[in-house]
Protein backbone atom coordinates (compact mmCIF):
# COMPACT_ATOMS: atom_id res chain seq x y z
CA UNK A 1 0.00 0.00 0.00
CA UNK A 2 2.87 2.30 0.56
CA UNK A 3 3.71 2.61 -3.24
CA UNK A 4 0.10 3.60 -4.43
CA UNK A 5 -0.04 7.19 -5.99
CA UNK A 6 -1.92 9.06 -3.89
CA UNK A 7 -4.32 10.52 -5.98
CA UNK A 8 -5.69 6.83 -6.40
CA UNK A 9 -9.34 6.34 -5.01
CA UNK A 10 -9.85 2.66 -5.30
CA UNK A 11 -7.72 -0.22 -4.39
CA UNK A 12 -8.11 -2.09 -7.66
CA UNK A 13 -6.99 -5.64 -5.84
CA UNK A 14 -9.77 -5.19 -3.86
CA UNK A 15 -12.07 -4.28 -6.57
CA UNK A 16 -11.14 -7.28 -8.19
CA UNK A 17 -11.05 -9.61 -4.96
CA UNK A 18 -14.74 -8.16 -4.40
CA UNK A 19 -16.38 -8.77 -7.63
CA UNK A 20 -14.27 -12.23 -7.68
CA UNK A 21 -16.08 -13.67 -3.98
CA UNK A 22 -19.06 -12.56 -5.53
CA UNK A 23 -19.61 -14.30 -8.76
CA UNK A 24 -21.80 -17.16 -7.25
CA UNK A 25 -24.15 -14.20 -5.53
CA UNK A 26 -24.19 -11.43 -8.27
CA UNK A 27 -26.69 -12.96 -10.70
CA UNK A 28 -29.30 -13.23 -7.71
CA UNK A 29 -28.40 -10.01 -6.26
CA UNK A 30 -28.04 -7.68 -9.21
CA UNK A 31 -32.39 -6.62 -10.10
CA UNK A 32 -31.09 -3.23 -10.26
CA UNK A 33 -28.06 -3.76 -12.37
CA UNK A 34 -30.43 -5.89 -15.20
CA UNK A 35 -32.88 -2.95 -14.90
CA UNK A 36 -30.28 -0.55 -15.73
CA UNK A 37 -29.19 -2.70 -18.57
CA UNK A 38 -32.15 -3.17 -20.31
CA UNK A 39 -32.78 0.13 -20.68
CA UNK A 40 -29.34 0.64 -22.10
CA UNK A 41 -29.67 -2.24 -24.56
CA UNK A 42 -32.48 -0.64 -25.91
CA UNK A 43 -30.16 2.56 -27.38
CA UNK A 44 -28.44 0.17 -29.09
CA UNK A 45 -31.11 1.55 -31.85
CA UNK A 46 -29.03 4.78 -31.98
CA UNK A 47 -26.88 2.55 -33.92
CA UNK A 48 -29.06 0.88 -36.33
CA UNK A 49 -30.50 4.82 -36.66
CA UNK A 50 -27.57 6.94 -37.92
CA UNK A 51 -26.51 3.57 -39.68
CA UNK A 52 -29.68 4.00 -41.63
CA UNK A 53 -28.04 1.82 -44.77
CA UNK A 54 -28.45 -1.60 -42.49
CA UNK A 55 -24.57 -1.71 -41.11
CA UNK A 56 -24.74 -3.69 -38.48
CA UNK A 57 -21.06 -3.75 -36.58
CA UNK A 58 -18.80 -6.07 -36.70
CA UNK A 59 -17.36 -5.52 -33.15
CA UNK A 60 -18.63 -5.07 -29.83
CA UNK A 61 -17.44 -4.69 -26.64
CA UNK A 62 -19.25 -5.20 -23.03
CA UNK A 63 -16.89 -3.78 -20.48
CA UNK A 64 -17.61 -4.75 -17.21
CA UNK A 65 -19.89 -7.88 -18.28
CA UNK A 66 -20.54 -9.48 -14.97
CA UNK A 67 -22.54 -12.45 -16.28
CA UNK A 68 -22.47 -11.38 -19.66
CA UNK A 69 -26.29 -10.83 -19.78
CA UNK A 70 -25.65 -7.82 -21.79
CA UNK A 71 -23.03 -9.72 -24.11
CA UNK A 72 -25.97 -12.62 -24.71
CA UNK A 73 -28.39 -9.66 -25.67
CA UNK A 74 -26.07 -8.24 -28.27
CA UNK A 75 -24.97 -11.38 -29.47
CA UNK A 76 -28.62 -12.24 -30.13
CA UNK A 77 -29.29 -9.18 -31.75
CA UNK A 78 -26.51 -9.22 -34.02
CA UNK A 79 -25.72 -12.76 -34.58
CA UNK A 80 -22.72 -11.91 -37.51
CA UNK A 81 -20.97 -9.19 -34.73
CA UNK A 82 -17.99 -10.46 -32.36
CA UNK A 83 -18.79 -9.59 -29.16
CA UNK A 84 -16.31 -9.56 -26.65
CA UNK A 85 -16.99 -9.80 -23.13
CA UNK A 86 -14.77 -8.25 -20.87
CA UNK A 87 -14.30 -7.98 -17.06
CA UNK A 88 -11.90 -7.29 -14.39
CA UNK A 89 -12.36 -10.90 -12.28
CA UNK A 90 -12.05 -14.28 -13.87
CA UNK A 91 -14.16 -15.59 -11.83
CA UNK A 92 -17.38 -13.53 -13.37
CA UNK A 93 -15.91 -14.63 -16.95
CA UNK A 94 -16.09 -18.39 -15.81
CA UNK A 95 -19.97 -18.16 -14.65
CA UNK A 96 -20.16 -15.54 -18.06
CA UNK A 97 -19.14 -18.62 -20.26
CA UNK A 98 -22.05 -20.64 -18.83
CA UNK A 99 -24.52 -18.69 -20.56
CA UNK A 100 -22.45 -17.25 -23.83
CA UNK A 101 -21.16 -20.73 -24.60
CA UNK A 102 -23.97 -21.91 -25.48
CA UNK A 103 -25.05 -21.05 -29.20
CA UNK A 104 -26.40 -22.39 -32.27
CA UNK A 105 -24.14 -22.83 -34.78
CA UNK A 106 -24.81 -20.05 -37.17
CA UNK A 107 -24.07 -17.63 -33.78
CA UNK A 108 -20.49 -16.71 -33.46
CA UNK A 109 -19.47 -17.41 -29.84
CA UNK A 110 -18.54 -14.72 -27.62
CA UNK A 111 -15.13 -14.00 -26.41
CA UNK A 112 -14.29 -13.43 -22.96
CA UNK A 113 -11.37 -11.95 -21.83
CA UNK A 114 -10.11 -10.84 -18.48
CA UNK A 115 -8.65 -7.13 -18.60
CA UNK A 116 -9.20 -3.83 -16.78
CA UNK A 117 -11.29 -1.21 -18.33
CA UNK A 118 -8.56 0.88 -17.75
CA UNK A 119 -6.31 -0.86 -20.49
CA UNK A 120 -8.33 -2.28 -23.39
CA UNK A 121 -6.45 -5.57 -25.12
CA UNK A 122 -8.08 -4.11 -28.03
CA UNK A 123 -6.08 -2.43 -31.15
CA UNK A 124 -7.21 0.64 -32.39
CA UNK A 125 -9.69 1.84 -34.13
CA UNK A 126 -11.07 -1.75 -34.49
CA UNK A 127 -14.42 -1.64 -32.62
CA UNK A 128 -17.82 -0.39 -33.64
CA UNK A 129 -20.13 -0.18 -29.75
CA UNK A 130 -18.32 0.05 -26.86
CA UNK A 131 -21.26 -0.89 -24.12
CA UNK A 132 -20.20 -0.51 -20.38
CA UNK A 133 -23.41 -1.38 -17.48
CA UNK A 134 -22.62 0.00 -13.99
CA UNK A 135 -18.89 -0.69 -14.23
CA UNK A 136 -17.66 3.05 -14.40
CA UNK A 137 -17.78 4.18 -10.90
CA UNK A 138 -14.84 1.73 -10.00
CA UNK A 139 -12.88 4.16 -12.19
CA UNK A 140 -10.15 6.84 -10.86
CA UNK A 141 -9.60 8.30 -13.89
CA UNK A 142 -12.47 8.70 -16.09
CA UNK A 143 -11.13 10.78 -18.69
CA UNK A 144 -8.41 8.19 -19.28
CA UNK A 145 -10.60 5.56 -19.78
CA UNK A 146 -12.86 7.42 -21.92
CA UNK A 147 -9.85 8.56 -24.11
CA UNK A 148 -9.37 4.52 -24.26
CA UNK A 149 -12.68 4.00 -25.54
CA UNK A 150 -12.15 6.79 -28.28
CA UNK A 151 -8.48 4.87 -28.96
CA UNK A 152 -10.47 1.29 -29.83
CA UNK A 153 -13.26 2.89 -31.30
CA UNK A 154 -13.91 3.36 -34.75
CA UNK A 155 -14.80 7.20 -35.87
CA UNK A 156 -18.36 7.34 -35.67
CA UNK A 157 -18.72 4.44 -33.22
CA UNK A 158 -21.00 4.69 -30.61
CA UNK A 159 -20.67 4.41 -27.25
CA UNK A 160 -23.13 3.25 -24.41
CA UNK A 161 -22.31 3.64 -21.01
CA UNK A 162 -23.59 4.37 -17.23
CA UNK A 163 -22.23 4.29 -13.43
CA UNK A 164 -23.98 5.53 -10.31
CA UNK A 165 -24.28 9.03 -9.36
CA UNK A 166 -23.62 11.40 -6.85
CA UNK A 167 -26.52 10.54 -4.91
CA UNK A 168 -26.31 7.17 -4.40
CA UNK A 169 -26.17 5.15 -0.98
CA UNK A 170 -26.75 8.67 0.74
CA UNK A 171 -28.85 7.19 3.29
CA UNK A 172 -25.35 5.01 4.19
CA UNK A 173 -22.99 7.34 3.99
CA UNK A 174 -24.74 9.40 6.76
CA UNK A 175 -25.46 6.63 8.76
CA UNK A 176 -21.58 5.90 9.16
CA UNK A 177 -20.84 9.09 9.57
CA UNK A 178 -22.26 8.31 13.02
CA UNK A 179 -20.09 5.68 13.58
CA UNK A 180 -16.38 6.97 12.87
CA UNK A 181 -14.40 9.39 9.98
CA UNK A 182 -13.71 6.40 8.04
CA UNK A 183 -15.21 6.74 4.69
CA UNK A 184 -17.48 3.80 3.94
CA UNK A 185 -19.31 4.33 0.56
CA UNK A 186 -17.50 5.04 -2.89
CA UNK A 187 -17.48 9.29 -3.94
CA UNK A 188 -19.95 9.08 -6.79
CA UNK A 189 -19.51 11.14 -9.61
CA UNK A 190 -21.80 14.01 -10.68
CA UNK A 191 -23.82 14.31 -14.21
CA UNK A 192 -21.38 16.98 -14.85
CA UNK A 193 -18.25 15.63 -13.88
CA UNK A 194 -19.21 12.63 -16.20
CA UNK A 195 -20.35 14.36 -19.23
CA UNK A 196 -17.38 16.40 -19.09
CA UNK A 197 -15.40 13.46 -18.79
CA UNK A 198 -16.37 12.47 -22.29
CA UNK A 199 -16.12 15.57 -23.81
CA UNK A 200 -12.35 16.14 -22.58
CA UNK A 201 -12.01 12.49 -24.56
CA UNK A 202 -13.32 14.05 -27.49
CA UNK A 203 -16.49 12.15 -27.73
CA UNK A 204 -19.28 14.03 -30.12
CA UNK A 205 -22.75 14.92 -29.31
CA UNK A 206 -23.29 13.10 -25.85
CA UNK A 207 -26.57 12.90 -24.45
CA UNK A 208 -26.64 12.01 -20.61
CA UNK A 209 -30.03 10.89 -18.73
CA UNK A 210 -30.53 10.52 -15.11
CA UNK A 211 -32.92 7.87 -13.23
CA UNK A 212 -33.29 8.10 -9.47
CA UNK A 213 -34.16 4.16 -7.83
CA UNK A 214 -35.20 4.32 -3.88
CA UNK A 215 -35.94 0.15 -3.05
CA UNK A 216 -36.54 -0.71 0.57
CA UNK A 217 -34.60 -2.89 3.05
CA UNK A 218 -35.36 -4.43 6.27
CA UNK A 219 -32.51 -2.98 8.04
CA UNK A 220 -29.18 -2.48 7.44
CA UNK A 221 -28.01 -5.81 7.69
CA UNK A 222 -30.09 -6.69 4.69
CA UNK A 223 -28.47 -3.50 2.77
CA UNK A 224 -25.22 -4.66 3.88
CA UNK A 225 -26.14 -8.53 2.50
CA UNK A 226 -26.81 -6.96 -1.06
CA UNK A 227 -24.35 -5.23 -1.39
CA UNK A 228 -21.70 -7.71 -0.30
CA UNK A 229 -23.58 -10.17 -2.81
CA UNK A 230 -22.93 -7.74 -5.82
CA UNK A 231 -19.13 -7.12 -4.82
CA UNK A 232 -19.98 -3.82 -4.01
CA UNK A 233 -18.20 -3.59 -1.19
CA UNK A 234 -15.58 -0.64 0.42
CA UNK A 235 -12.73 -0.71 -1.64
CA UNK A 236 -11.60 2.60 -1.02
CA UNK A 237 -7.63 3.11 -0.25
CA UNK A 238 -8.66 4.98 2.77
CA UNK A 239 -10.99 2.03 4.21
CA UNK A 240 -10.60 1.04 7.50
CA UNK A 241 -8.77 -2.52 7.02
CA UNK A 242 -10.17 -4.09 9.97
CA UNK A 243 -13.91 -5.18 10.65
CA UNK A 244 -15.95 -2.24 11.10
CA UNK A 245 -16.62 -3.53 14.92
CA UNK A 246 -19.97 -4.26 16.13
CA UNK A 247 -20.38 -1.02 18.26
CA UNK A 248 -19.74 1.03 15.13
CA UNK A 249 -21.98 -1.29 13.13
CA UNK A 250 -24.69 -0.67 15.93
CA UNK A 251 -23.73 3.45 16.09
CA UNK A 252 -24.87 3.49 11.87
CA UNK A 253 -27.79 1.37 12.29
CA UNK A 254 -29.31 3.12 15.42
CA UNK A 255 -29.01 6.64 12.94
CA UNK A 256 -29.76 5.06 9.64
CA UNK A 257 -33.25 4.04 12.02
CA UNK A 258 -33.66 6.74 13.61
CA UNK A 259 -33.27 9.29 10.28
CA UNK A 260 -34.36 7.45 7.64
CA UNK A 261 -36.95 4.99 8.66
CA UNK A 262 -40.69 5.97 7.97
CA UNK A 263 -43.78 3.93 7.83
CA UNK A 264 -42.20 1.41 6.15
CA UNK A 265 -38.84 -0.08 4.75
CA UNK A 266 -35.17 1.35 4.90
CA UNK A 267 -34.77 3.58 1.89
CA UNK A 268 -31.69 3.27 -0.06
CA UNK A 269 -31.07 6.07 -3.14
CA UNK A 270 -29.32 4.63 -6.21
CA UNK A 271 -28.68 7.69 -9.07
CA UNK A 272 -27.98 6.07 -12.27
CA UNK A 273 -26.25 8.39 -14.87
CA UNK A 274 -26.60 6.61 -18.46
CA UNK A 275 -25.03 7.97 -21.90
CA UNK A 276 -24.93 7.83 -25.50
CA UNK A 277 -22.02 9.72 -27.50
CA UNK A 278 -20.14 8.89 -30.52
CA UNK A 279 -16.39 8.74 -31.35
CA UNK A 280 -15.18 11.87 -33.48
CA UNK A 281 -13.41 11.13 -36.54
CA UNK A 282 -9.85 11.03 -37.26
CA UNK A 283 -7.45 13.73 -36.30
CA UNK A 284 -10.38 15.13 -34.42
CA UNK A 285 -9.40 17.62 -31.14
CA UNK A 286 -9.59 16.42 -27.91
CA UNK A 287 -9.99 18.73 -25.30
CA UNK A 288 -7.81 20.82 -22.57
CA UNK A 289 -8.69 23.45 -20.37
CA UNK A 290 -11.14 23.95 -21.78
CA UNK A 291 -9.60 24.52 -25.37
CA UNK A 292 -9.96 22.10 -28.91
CA UNK A 293 -6.56 20.93 -28.85
CA UNK A 294 -5.41 18.62 -31.97
CA UNK A 295 -2.14 17.15 -33.75
CA UNK A 296 -1.96 17.99 -37.61
CA UNK A 297 0.73 16.90 -40.39
CA UNK A 298 2.55 19.12 -41.34
CA UNK A 299 2.38 17.50 -44.52
CA UNK A 300 -1.51 18.37 -44.95
CA UNK A 301 -1.04 21.99 -43.86
CA UNK A 302 -1.28 24.67 -47.31
CA UNK A 303 1.67 26.68 -47.52
CA UNK A 304 2.00 29.61 -50.39
CA UNK A 305 5.14 30.05 -51.58
CA UNK A 306 6.08 33.87 -52.63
Amino acid sequence: MGNTPSNDIFDTRQVRRAFARSAASYESAATLQREVESRLLEALDYYQHRNTGGTVPEVVLDVGCGPAHAAAAIQLRWPRAQVVAIDVAMPMLRSAGARVGRWRPWRRAVERICADAAALPMDEGSVDVVFSNLCLQWIDDLPAVFAGFRRVLKPGGLLLCSTFGRETLVELHDAFAHADATPHVSPFVSMAQFGDAMLLAGFRDPVLDRDVFVPGYADLSALMRELRALGATNALHKRRHTLTGKSRFANAAAAYERERRGDGLLPATWEVISAHAWAPEHGAPIREDGFDVTAVPVSSIPIRRR
